[in-house]
């Protein structure tokens, strides 16, 4: 399942595709995965290491501050390995917060952190907050100015990998405008980060407390580019967890056949049954679909407008056919598809947590319609 057809893939993105795809299936075999589900800071840091060694952080960023000097549509084929393979890792949220700091960071900022991101520093967003809007701009936080430092107060929800992250970009409101800061993690209080429960065991999330800190106003990103970097963010975004989803899509309908051509019932192997052979083929169906939206998404990345057409299809579709893919294979296995030892049970907790991050497929569709229709 492998198959793009021609829809614009780069030598690039082929040759990633090639690495990551070996890289990932050897560094994140399920038992891995499930054992690191137990362990507190949920990933491996040698792995972490070994990706910053490959220059996949580097990848979408420039060659002035130490990057490779490509855009994220060469990043989509890694995150579409990781997703397919549950490697949870700072990866995607350092990606992320590269991105924004290339988006709305002053060129002091940016010559201070993308080079260490480059070599493997972790960062993270910190963006969400407990009304549990999608729109990034619909915050409470706040930063009140003291002569040239900001005293910040206010919760952020579901920073991701915040303890592991070096750097956190965080949103607040200052003077009744949405602003942008750097804080590093080394800054914060010792109890300023609390661990939450999330349905997605193979991810580390947290709360961030903001009540006190103090930033000093050099950390403030520029205002007049508040709007760009929130855009940035959100398509970036969009088009890592497409990937992923895609790449997990991809596992659970061969983790779904694996088992419809051994189980036997009736002295009949399942698989020929139709009530199940016709809703898996709509699933692969709907998995290359996504996949074709992805890799169109990515081809079309930076193209102004048509980028966040083609970002949204591609999230929308790709939350759609992951969350039933994962759904219909949890029903397929029958009792055990319920129990905790069902791998497709670690999917379908990943596309509700993916949903949760960047909107659902009904919220990218909803976008999608205002950009189409209006």
């Amino acid at each position: 399942m492998d198959n793009l057809g021609n829809i614009g893939t780069t030598e690039e993105q082929i040759e990633l595709m090639d690495v990551a795809t070996n890289f990932c299936r050897d560094k994140s075999p399920i038992e891995k995965v499930r054992a690191l589900m137990e362990d507190e800071r949920g990933y491996d840091p040698d792995v972490w290491r070994e990706i910053g060694e490959l220059g996949w952080l580097a990848i979408a960023i420039p060659e002035q501050y130490g990057g490779v000097g490509l855009s994220m549509a060469e990043v989509v084929p890694i995150a579409e390995q990781m997703g397919r393979n549950l490697m949870n890792t700072p990866f995607g949220t350092t990606t992320l917060a590269a991105q924004a700091l290339l988006a709305g960071g002053s060129e002091t900022q940016q010559a201070a952190w993308l080079p260490r991101i480059s070599t493997g520093s972790a960062a993270t967003l910190a963006l969400s907050e407990d009304n549990g809007d999608w729109d990034l701009s619909n915050i409470t936080s706040s930063g009140k100015r003291d002569g040239d430092s900001i005293i910040l107060s206010g919760q952020k929800q579901l920073v991701r990998w915040a303890e592991s992250a070096e750097l956190i970009i965080l949103s607040v409101k200052i003077d009744g405008e949405v602003r942008f800061a750097l804080i590093e993690r080394s800054a914060l209080p010792d109890n300023a980060l609390r661990r939450e429960s999330i349905i997605d065991e193979t991810a580390r999330s947290y709360e961030l407390t903001l009540d006190g800190v103090t930033i000093s106003s050099d950390a403030l990103f520029d205002a007049s580019r508040t709007r760009e970097t929130i855009e940035k963010i959100e398509l970036a975004a969009g088009l890592i967890h497409a990937a992923e989803m895609c790449g997990g899509t991809q596992a659970v309908i061969d983790y779904t056949l694996e088992y419809l051509k051994t189980r036997k019932q009736f002295d009949k192997i399942i698989g020929s049954f139709q009530a199940l052979k016709h809703p898996t083929v709509d699933n692969y169906v709907a998995y290359e679909k996504a996949r074709t939206h992805l890799y169109s998404a990515a081809h079309s990345w930076a193209e102004q407008g048509r980028d966040e057409v083609a970002v949204r299809m591609a999230a929308a579709q790709a939350h759609s056919s992951y969350s039933q893919a994962a759904d219909r294979s949890i029903q397929f296995h029958g009792g055990f598809g319920f129990t905790h030892d069902c791998d497709a049970q670690l999917h379908r907790r990943k596309a509700i947590f993916d949903g949760a991050l960047i909107g659902d497929a009904a919220y990218q569709r909803s976008k999608l319609a205002n950009l189409l229709f209006d």
